[in-house]
């Protein structure tokens, strides 16, 4: 996690700006040339896995990493952690990385957490999978 916990404090400009950092995590999406008001957490997740020579999804969805790597039985820290947002059954989801959970949240580690990138909770129902590389993905160095 050292390259995603680096990006601590990337947070998005107000209204009329943009963060050239987050239009850079678009950069490897489907969105690239987005500015930082287009959803990025999914940008963020693809930028810090391009960083350590993992292949992300590509899309800036982030349901698209349900389909994305393995799917864990249980969370470990570090693992992709796809989360519904509004509706269950919609499209519309958060992703980051799982740090831990309690009775009641789960904690990841993400972009676009508050606007920005940082630690946040979520509830513990809202999560759909977690997920892991697998062994078909490359990477020349598996901290993320």
């Amino acid at each position: 996690m050292p390259v995603a916990r680096a990006e601590a404090g990337v947070r998005t400009f107000p209204p009329g700006q943009s963060n050239p950092q987050v239009t850079e995590y678009h950069a490897l999406t489907n969105i690239r040339g987005y500015d930082d008001k287009a959803s990025w957490c999914s940008s963020f997740v693809n930028w810090v896995l391009d960083q350590v020579g993992i292949p992300g999804t590509g899309s800036a969805l982030a349901r698209s990493w349900l389909e994305w790597g393995e799917p864990l039985a249980a969370p470990v820290p570090g693992c992709i952690a796809v989360l519904s947002r509004e509706d269950p059954g919609g499209w519309k989801g958060h992703v980051g990385f799982f740090v831990r959970t309690d009775a009641e949240y789960v904690y990841l580690w993400g972009g676009n957490q508050l606007d920005e990138v940082r630690e946040h909770f979520y509830p513990l129902a809202a999560v759909l999978g977690y997920r892991w590389p697998s062994q078909g993905q490359s990477s020349r160095n598996r901290t993320v």
